[in-house]
């Protein structure tokens, strides 16, 4: 933990999903590694991931309306490309669908049904509508709101995700200042809140390792006021803190 938090003083929690409620690397993975094998790449899941993770950044830059499974295939081609492999239109498409594959972390459904006794919930994620849908399955979650990358024409750390949230607030009749913010990623959510002004808790899932993963290094400014490592730590002290 990193500053004090009156976990009582919110009515609702905005969520990061991948990274953070599913386990986007270990989806990733299944599927660059066999890729990597086939064609005689010798890397570790480690540098797949980090691989990729740039060339996504890249490609939600370059086409924010695209919907995440494009977005995934075109990320999958590049990093083909800079590792000297080809990635044909069957492997673009194997990783462009596999987003409802993709699991959940063991602790996220319960943690959430946890926290749902003291808060509103609300998704803010860089997918399409359909894949969320399939991820929801796993995490169960019941949810006031859901924002996705196909709602707003574009990728986090970009600011209408939260022009977005800001809308939907309103209509939950929730202030501003009573919304805690909740994801893993630095670059794509502790960022923007930081610019947003929005407290934050980092759900610091890659605690025991080194390295961004499949998530860039942040650029500019970032801040939490809680760090956990997990969702099953956080929904503790919320559960301590709001009896």
């Amino acid at each position: 933990m990193t500053t004090p938090l009156d976990l009582t003083a919110f009515e609702a929690l905005s969520f990061d999903c991948y990274g953070t409620l599913i386990d986007w690397e270990t989806g990733i993975a299944a599927v660059l590694a066999p890729w990597a094998r086939e064609h005689g790449v010798d890397a570790s899941d480690e540098a797949l991931l980090r691989a990729y993770g740039d060339n996504e950044s890249a490609v939600q830059r370059e086409t924010p309306t695209a919907r995440y499974p494009e977005v995934l295939a075109a990320a999958f081609r590049r990093t083909g490309e800079g590792l000297g492999a080809p990635v044909d239109d069957q492997w673009a498409r194997r990783l462009g669908d596999s987003v409802p594959d993709w699991p959940a972390f063991p602790d996220s459904a319960e943690a959430l049904a946890r926290l749902r006794r003291h808060y509103q919930l609300i998704i803010v994620s860089n997918v399409h509508r359909a894949g969320f849908a399939g991820s929801n399955e796993r995490l169960r979650g019941d949810f006031a709101a859901i924002i996705t990358a196909e709602d707003v024409g574009a990728y986090k750390p970009a600011e209408n995700h939260f022009r977005a949230l800001d809308a939907a607030l309103s209509g939950l009749g929730v202030e501003r200042r009573a919304l805690l913010h909740v994801a893993q990623s630095l670059f794509h959510d502790h960022v923007p809140a930081r610019r947003e002004g929005l407290p934050s808790v980092w759900i610091n899932r890659r605690h025991d390792r080194p390295g961004w993963g499949a998530t860039p290094e942040p650029e500019g400014e970032w801040t939490f006021d809680l760090e956990f490592p997990s969702m099953a730590a956080f929904a503790d002290a919320v559960d301590q803190a709001c009896g």
